[in-house]
């Protein structure tokens, strides 16, 4: 590659994400115009291998998501298949080339995928989630097409608890480099600061893949969040034949601005290797500075500033797009969950697509990088609704004892330069009782500090031995400590009381606890040392107290922050549905719940229901609706972070002022239906208004509206997201609506789903047909790469129709 233009290509700012992820060469996007076909034909690896029969498709991909829905299905995955499937692809590599390494990087396969170039096997990866890349060079053709090949192997379609789609679900690279050229994932940037002055510990690993020993310069410089200089050093190396060399140095920063969740301040790491003066690779790293606190009395701190973390656990898919979920779309969702009161994401529980990450660095959000769900023993899938039926056993456990260590270094070093990551998570719910690890501590009758799981019942003597976590959870902590030393381990345990009889939790530097909150005290006073903080927990304001009102709790994990496919309900059901989020992206009620306890900007929601008779407790789930019976009587419940609240209908004060009390987290009142304007009034503690929040009356439904007439999106496979609303005659919302609606798209883009949020819907989301749910539906629209406006029509039987323009530029 020319110094010219390696130097044009770091300066485009469209290309840092490449960078930041793979870290040398030049490298570039081939998501288009992939052949696909679900079946196993094993010739097709051969590039004689006539394809032309097959779908052409654009990557990310996911098959699975277009499969039939079917009750025969496991329930684990959504009741969406799997299967084994090929894609091929022609790469022009030129002529000029010739002398350069070329790389194919993928961001992710699920899974157990193989890469065939021109016939010849350039490696298996199974894991699915993991990123990794093959060195193609020995079976280029340069000047000539090359075939690329994959074969998926996702057959054991009940892998996993959740959905995890099928195929090449995230981008695809070709990188040409230099035989010398900074090492994959070879720029290694961490943090430290000391009151205004900041640090950059910095490692280069420099990889010579020539026959001669080089001797080399690398340049690091670091810009500002303004892009000026703010720091440069310069070092030499030695680097043998076909050998890889570190390179350390220190960069330091005067009054650093800090990166925070308020401030999300962003430095780039300029990395240039030079040989006799002229360059011959190149990197740009985001980094930047913060310093985290982990104290087992005082919790977590962000920059000296001690906090709870607010966190929410996350699976990688988005509904209809299944998990080829493009950035704008994480973009958009990541910021609603921040606007909730969100402070951190769980990666439950496997590393996601780089999108992810560099997202939650630019929004100010915290990441749990989390591995994996299992270990050596795989754990129940359930085949035909959740916790009934005969469970299934399929997993990774196969390839754990073969890939585990690589697989968690490779997520690190991966993610390692991500200000937003403040910890790496080992496991989740490996220690689960007896699925699979059992130990005598589960025989509570016979033993005071044990207890019982009524589901699987107390200790197995024939189950594998819960003493096996320790030594693995040990092995597995070397593996991150070896590329990552800056952060601590964790891991969400679920059977905290027999975990505690191994030497698992001690193995970790903080201790992730699952639904245990009983035990926070008592294993505070045990072990005085451990950091305890809630991994995953319930919508219930209980275990939100349990975090606020002890000072050594630094912080929960909702589960979940949206609602994702699989672990899915007896048919039909789609998914999980504890999501403050819907699969279209809308806040729930019990995500305006969550804002009431976690958001500082006055907030107010009100949500209606018909109380039961023997009803316990206040909903966290009520519906903006007020459409009843004449005089019949609703529990209007109201989530506010107000003092106090009252209630007013058609202008009149229906419900008396009462105060905000924290340990209920919810105000209400019963009153008789009247048609009209329902509105819930926040007060402050001079009874002056501060928020306030009304539902109206709708008729019957009149017409299809949207927000937003005309969008632009980028050519480049930019997406739009069309929310379509169903109002009545006076453009007030139906939320009763169930109106089946059409898209029909003209111009350069195409329909990648709609999707309405119903997860008891189990209709084909992929098509251009569907019924809102709650009034609502929404609509992603793609742009197929050409310019020029795009005519997006929505219809249906009765109603007025709406048509929105999308500009592609």
């Amino acid at each position: 590659m020319t110094t010219k233009k390696l130097f044009l290509f770091i300066l485009s700012l469209s290309w840092i994400t490449a960078f930041s992820q793979i870290s040398f060469g030049d490298a570039k996007k081939i998501n288009e115009d992939w052949k696909f076909v679900l079946e196993d034909k094993q010739e097709a690896k051969d590039p004689g291998f006539d394809d032309k029969d097959w779908q052409t498709v654009q990557l990310p991909h996911d098959w699975s998501i277009k499969g039939q829905l079917s009750p025969t299905l496991a329930s684990c995955t959504g009741f969406l298949p799997g299967g084994i499937g090929w894609y091929r692809k022609n790469l022009n590599v030129p002529a000029q080339a010739k002398g350069e390494k070329v790389y194919l990087y993928f961001e992710g396969v699920y899974n157990r995928s193989e890469v065939f170039l021109n016939g010849h096997s350039l490696g298996k990866r199974p894991n699915g989630y993991i990123s990794f890349a093959y060195d193609a060079t020995p079976y280029i053709k340069y000047g000539e097409n090359n075939t690329i090949a994959v074969r998926v192997d996702h057959s054991q379609s009940a892998d996993s608890r959740w959905y995890t789609g099928s195929g090449i679900y995230r981008n695809v690279w070709v990188v040409y480099a230099n035989p010398v050229h900074i090492a994959q994932w070879g720029v290694y940037a961490y943090p430290e600061v000391k009151g205004n002055n900041g640090t950059l510990n910095i490692e280069v690993t420099v990889e010579n893949g020539s026959t001669a020993k080089q001797s080399l310069t690398v340049v690091n410089e670091l810009l500002g969040p303004d892009g000026k200089s703010v720091a440069k050093a310069t070092n030499k190396v030695q680097v043998a034949a076909g050998q890889n060399q570190p390179v350390t140095t220190t960069l330091k920063v005067s009054n650093a601005k800090l990166w925070d969740l308020n401030n999300p301040n962003l430095y780039q790491l300029k990395t240039t290797v030079l040989k006799d003066g002229k360059q011959v690779d190149a990197a740009v790293t985001r980094t930047g500075f913060r310093t985290f606190t982990f104290d087992p009395n005082k919790g977590f701190a962000l920059n000296g500033k001690f906090m709870k973390v607010k966190g929410v656990c996350l699976h990688h898919d988005a509904g209809v797009l299944g998990s080829a979920v493009p950035r704008d779309v994480w973009r958009g969702r990541l910021k609603t969950l921040k606007e909730i009161g969100v402070t951190a994401i769980r990666t439950s529980h496997n590393p996601q697509a780089p999108d992810f990450y560099e997202l939650c660095d630019e929004i100010g959000l915290l990441v749990l990088n989390e591995a994996y769900d299992e270990w050596e023993y795989p754990k129940r899938k359930w085949l035909t609704g959740w916790n009934v039926g005969t469970p299934g056993f399929q997993g990774s456990f196969d390839i754990f004892a073969e890939w585990s260590e690589k697989d968690l270094e490779d997520m690190v070093r991966r993610d390692r330069n991500h200000l937003s990551v403040f910890a790496w998570s080992i496991g989740n719910e490996v220690d689960y009782p007896n699925d699979p690890y059992s130990h005598p501590v589960l025989d509570g009758e016979k033993n005071a500090t044990g207890f019982t799981q009524a589901a699987y019942g107390g200790y197995k003597k024939d189950a594998p031995d819960a003493m096996r976590l320790g030594g693995i959870a040990k092995r597995l902590v070397a593996a991150v400590k070896k590329y990552d030393k800056s952060r601590p381990t964790t891991a969400g345990l679920a059977g905290v009381a027999m975990s505690n009889e191994t030497e698992y939790p001690g193995a970790l530097d903080i201790t992730g606890y699952n639904y245990t909150e009983s035990k926070y005290a008592t294993d505070h006073k045990k072990y005085p040392k451990r950091v305890i903080y809630g991994s995953e927990n319930v919508h219930d304001i209980e275990p939100w107290l349990a975090v606020k009102n002890n000072e050594h709790i630094f912080g929960q994990f909702l589960w979940t922050g949206i609602d994702y496919l699989g672990e899915s309900g007896q048919w039909p059901s789609r998914g999980f549905y504890s999501g403050l989020v819907d699969f279209a992206g809308r806040i729930k009620p019990r995500g305006y719940f969550r804002q009431s306890l976690w958001s500082d900007k006055p907030m107010i929601f009100a949500g209606t229901y018909i109380p039961r008779t023997k009803e316990k407790g206040l909903s966290k789930d009520a519906w903006p609706l007020w459409n009843y019976e004449n005089g019949q009587t609703v529990r209007v419940v109201v989530y506010t972070n107000a003092v106090k609240a009252r209630l007013e209908l058609n202008g009149k004060v229906v419900g008396e002022v009462k105060n905000y009390d924290p340990n209920v987290g919810i105000l209400s009142w019963d009153v008789p239906f009247a048609a009209g304007k329902l509105e819930a009034v926040g007060l402050d503690a001079n009874n002056k208004e501060v928020s306030r929040y009304a539902i109206t009356s709708s008729n019957q439904p009149h017409a299809l509206v949207v927000k937003e007439k005309s969008v632009t999106v980028d050519k480049q496979k930019g997406i739009a997201q069309i929310m379509v609303e169903v109002v009545d005659k006076d453009g007030l919302p139906v939320m009763l609506s169930d109106n089946e609606v059409t898209c029909k798209i003209s111009g350069p883009a195409t329909l990648l789903g709609l999707e309405a949020g119903n997860n008891s819907d189990m209709t084909d989301y992929t098509d251009n047909v569907q019924r809102v749910f709650n009034g609502h539906i929404l609509a992603y629209v793609q742009a197929t790469g050409e310019g020029g406006p795009v005519t997006v029509t929505f219809s249906s039987h009765w109603l007025q129709p709406v048509t929105v323009t999308v500009n592609v530029k």
